[in-house]
């Protein structure tokens, strides 16, 4: 989720309160979200996330219970699209996360809205090779890098992962956005009739999903859409307690469209939290400001320490959004 506030290096690390999920051994596969998470792909820079799904999708899909359909080219730039069966709905999923570009002097440029403390290790790749920097800061709060050598400008640096994983919980940088991918993988390995479409830019204002949703209406009339992405642990949603719906965040979805969602997950039992904020952004405020008739609505595990190189999920609101998913591709 982009949150559209200003930078600041402050961080606050306290856990919040938690509720003791049901004792479980977990499904979730950490191999591959840690893959995700340790992809370099800040906004603008996606083509080696959209390479490693395509690879990934092409190498798994013969397991899967339905083969899609895989859209891409330079109609979609760095986008990519499954198309299952008689699509009712999408998964939308950015692939790009928050990041730094390299400026003049050892100035950095922020890309999205970072939160990290001086110290925290930056790297990349420029035109002499590997970086593994540090990230400083002026009295102004302006970013800077650490390092031995002059970075070429334009280069983009991202927080070096670190992922851990403990009975409960995963931290790791980078959970927003690549659980949200981890999780629309999840469920096209089940989907029968549905689109998912993986886009770009959403962490620095969007720019993909106006002419996806044009393309995904006028192909499909496609008018539905879910945002897997990552939203926050609040005063008002906490880890542990399943799934969050957003009944609003910058943006106000169609409430109709909500309550759908809500009756479906309390029909199928699915422990789930309804959040309310006045700020934040996703996919899904792009799709309402476009010209195109959709109704949208954000489903996503809240994280702590959001945009941060500690970002924390609970495993049980993981499993319940892949759970909650799965239902809503079926039923909407």
């Amino acid at each position: 989720m982009a949150l559209g506030s200003k930078f600041t290096i402050k961080l606050d690390m306290a856990d919040s309160k938690k509720r003791k999920a049901p004792s479980k051994r977990s499904s979730i596969d950490s191999t591959l979200l840690k893959q995700l998470c340790e992809i370099h792909g800040p906004s603008g820079s996606e083509a080696a996330v959209k390479d490693f799904l395509l690879e990934y999708i092409l190498r798994t899909k013969n397991t899967w219970k339905h083969k899609p359909e895989i859209i891409q080219g330079e109609e979609f730039q760095d986008c990519l699209i499954l198309k299952f069966g008689k699509p009712r709905t999408v998964i939308f999923a950015h692939m790009d996360t928050v990041g730094f570009t390299v400026r003049y002097f050892n100035q950095l440029v922020t890309i999205g809205s970072p939160y990290a403390e001086m110290g925290t290790r930056l790297v990349g790749v420029d035109s002499r090779g590997a970086i593994d920097c540090e990230l400083e800061f002026d009295k102004e709060h302006h970013a800077f890098y650490k390092f031995g050598r002059a970075i070429d400008r334009g280069t983009t640096l991202t927080y070096q992962v670190n992922y851990r994983e403990t009975k409960d919980y995963i931290e790791s940088a980078y959970l927003d956005n690549r659980l949200g991918i981890y999780a629309a993988l999840q469920v096209a390995e089940k989907l029968k009739h549905g689109l998912i479409v993986f886009t770009c830019w959403e962490e620095h204002g969007g720019g993909s999903v106006g002419y996806l949703a044009d393309y995904i209406y006028q192909k499909w009339k496609v008018r539905q859409a879910l945002i897997s992405d990552i939203t926050w642990v609040s005063d008002g949603v906490d880890h542990g307690k399943g799934v969050a719906i957003s009944l609003r965040d910058r943006n106000v979805p169609r409430r109709s469209f909500i309550e759908k969602i809500i009756t479906l997950a309390r029909e199928h039992n699915i422990d789930h939290q309804l959040e309310v904020e006045g700020m934040g952004s996703s996919d899904g405020g792009e799709l309402q400001r476009s010209a195109v008739l959709f109704d949208w609505c954000f489903v996503g595990a809240p994280e702590q320490h959001a945009h941060s190189p500690h970002e924390k999920v609970h495993k049980y609101d993981i499993e319940t959004m892949i759970e909650l998913y799965l239902v809503l591709m079926k039923e909407l």
